[in-house]
């Protein structure tokens, strides 16, 4: 009886020595990660659970030339059962600070003008971490406070696909609690690009065998950049939108017979219906054809012409630009770029000093567009059963909802629930469709290039039950 009492209390001791190590190893920061419990500008202590670091990546497993910078946050309810999801911002090359801030993360700032003081963060009620824990991540590296140790190593849409991979894995890896949960990985914009080949690489290491196993379940895309063919829908989209009359239209479709990308130039017609159709198109803003069109201080150069939108305002702070409009959507990304410079900011956020030169929001400086077309990897994961939901503002004339509907069409699988209204509220917030794929797709009402920062409550709602499993 002694005996059997003394082998429960070593068993008991064992047990709690065990939850112990297991909780220590789940809680405590890694060497390169910090909990962040205050951030300048934000009055008290942040309401949730913000976790900052770096996670070293490479050519192989173990070598660590590049260090990727992250910002992760925990669900707000129940994070051990809710899902985990990756999110990079598109560009290319831009850093997943403006998700968090902009569209789907729980702070923002404050709608004010800039005043030569540190701007202020307010709480968004709307964040998509109620339901799910999400890791933003500065991918390729140079972008935010992400960055190579080698003079040169490799950028472009196959290197994020690889780093991406390699950097949940490893994150996984220490933070051993979220090992069981379901993984998502979500983007937009020019994240449509790689965000299908990182899915497709997960569950291929899964197939083969790859440690930690991620419990891949599917993946969210917005407005997202998937063919490069894009630019192709503008016609039909500023028609349909009543931007260019019934007589240009119908011209643009003789002259140039549906190819609006690969002109010859010898087709001077078409190469004149073209240049009507951006003239009258010129006094809109590129992104949303229903918010005012700003003098931007960055250069924005068209997505399908393989360019980045690139916002570097340091040079630009003496100009005469230095305090948009507050009508204007610049005026929130610089608001945001004078906060993220600032060194109290950067201390906060547990950044390396001088491990980077200077904070860039998108960085494609010696990009390699290696990726041409992401639709044979949704055609793959189609085939796997992932689920996946893709949605697009109804007013962005970069990549138009009739774009995606077209490659979307283009899978050939069956419609399991027809085109219908979505509400919220008791309102239309767009239209949806379900195939038997598991993909939903979904447009957002009078939103634009960027619908979570353009309709905030609408995306909450369509991403929380979606994320649940419920119809939109």
């Amino acid at each position: 009886m002694q005996r059997q009492e003394g082998q429960n209390s070593r068993m008991k001791v064992i047990i709690v020595f065990a939850l112990i190590l297991l909780q220590t190893c789940s809680q405590v920061a890694t060497a390169g990660s910090h909990v962040v419990e205050y951030l300048p500008g934000f009055e008290g202590p942040l309401p949730f659970h913000l976790e900052t670091g770096y996670v070293g990546v490479g050519d192989s497993a173990t070598e660590e030339e590049g260090q990727v910078f992250y910002y992760f946050i925990e669900s707000e309810n129940n994070p051990q059962e809710y899902p985990l999801m990756l999110w990079l911002t598109g560009g290319p090359g831009c850093s997943s600070f403006s998700g968090l801030i902009y569209e789907i993360g729980p702070i923002a700032f404050k709608d004010e003008i800039y005043n030569d003081t540190l701007p202020n963060l307010v709480l968004r009620p709307q964040a998509w971490t109620k339901a799910c824990s999400i890791i933003f991540v500065d991918l390729p590296l140079g972008s935010g406070f992400s960055y190579a140790k080698t003079p040169y190593l490799h950028r472009g849409d196959r290197s994020v696909v690889k780093l991406a991979h390699q950097f949940l894995r490893k994150w996984l890896i220490n933070h051993p609690r979220f090992l069981s949960n379901q993984v998502y990985i979500g983007g937009d914009s020019y994240s449509g690009t790689p965000v299908p080949v990182i899915v497709q690489e997960i569950s291929n290491g899964n197939e083969e065998g790859i440690q930690p196993r991620i419990n891949l379940q599917g993946y969210v895309l917005g407005n997202p950049i998937t063919t490069m063919e894009e630019e192709s829908y503008l016609p039909s989209f500023a028609h349909g939108m009543a931007l260019i009359p019934d007589e240009l239209y119908m011209s643009l479709q003789k002259n140039c017979k549906g190819n609006y990308i690969h002109i010859d130039p010898e087709n001077q017609l078409c190469l004149r219906d073209l240049n009507s159709l951006y003239e009258i198109m010129s006094g809109l803003y590129e992104y949303h054809t229903l918010q005012p069109k700003c003098e931007v201080p960055f250069s924005s150069h068209g997505f399908w012409r393989r360019r980045s939108l690139i916002n570097t305002f340091r040079r630009h702070l003496s100009s005469r630009l230095t305090r948009p409009p507050l009508s204007c959507e610049i005026n929130r990304h610089f608001t945001s770029y004078m906060w993220i410079i600032d060194d109290r900011v950067q201390e906060a956020l547990h950044v390396r000093k001088g491990a980077i030169d200077s904070w860039i929001t998108c960085n494609s400086n010696d990009y390699d567009f290696d990726i041409i077309n992401s639709f044979p990897y949704h055609v793959n994961l189609s085939k796997k059963g992932y689920r996946s939901l893709i949605y697009s503002g109804d007013h962005d004339p970069k990549v138009p909802f009739m774009s995606t509907q077209a490659w979307i069409r283009d899978l050939n699988y069956s419609i399991v629930e027809d085109w219908r209204p979505w509400l919220t509220n008791g309102q239309v917030a767009g239209y949806t469709r379900r195939y038997s794929n598991q993909m939903t797709f979904a447009t957002v009402k009078g939103a634009g290039h960027v619908a979570p920062e353009d309709k905030v409550e609408e995306c909450f709602e369509m991403f929380i039950r979606w994320i649940s499993n419920k119809p939109l």
